[in-house]
């Protein structure tokens, strides 16, 4: 399958409150399954990579960069940046008005690694919007996870994989 079944047909930007706008995207099929894409970081955001989660025949890929990740705004690494203003309970509410936004009742979520907390956080909480719960690369969201993802997996010989 080339790259073009990929791409984009839906962009957008959505304010959550606290000066936050959030970047989303959809990809695959308009009418098919929803799955919402949770990205891991903190801070990452999501890549042209992430797009291959889904088979674009059958599901509608939903990704969305966390608050103060990637195309989101104001980013994370501005100098008057509220942190305060990025937590759990604000991530998950994030996650809910998006849903309510795209017009979805239930939809798959796929979290990888951060974003397996922020998944299993989210079906806790509203399990009856929650299809499907996959999660990968679980993390258990612990300052000590959170540091090693963050900063001692950099220096790990050969990275995460180069360790396994």
């Amino acid at each position: 399958m080339d790259d073009s079944a990929w791409e984009p047909f839906h962009r957008g930007s959505l304010a959550v409150g606290q000066g936050h706008a959030l970047y989303f995207e959809e990809v695959g099929k308009a009418d098919g399954s929803p799955v919402l894409y949770l990205h891991g970081g903190p801070g990452s955001g999501c890549t042209a990579g992430s797009r291959r989660s889904f088979d674009p025949g059958r599901h509608r890929g939903i990704l969305f960069d966390q608050r103060g990740a990637g195309r989101s705004r104001p980013a994370a690494s501005e100098h008057d940046f509220d942190f305060p203003s990025v937590n759990l309970d604000h991530h998950v509410a994030d996650i809910e008005l998006l849903r309510e936004q795209l017009g979805l009742d239930r939809w798959a979520v796929f979290g990888a690694s951060w974003g397996s907390v922020l998944g299993i956080a989210y079906a806790e909480r509203h399990p009856e919007r929650v299809s499907a719960l996959v999660a990968a690369a679980v993390s258990t969201g612990t300052a000590e996870d959170i540091e090693w993802l963050t900063g001692a997996s950099s220096q790990v010989s050969g990275g995460l994989i180069g360790s396994i």
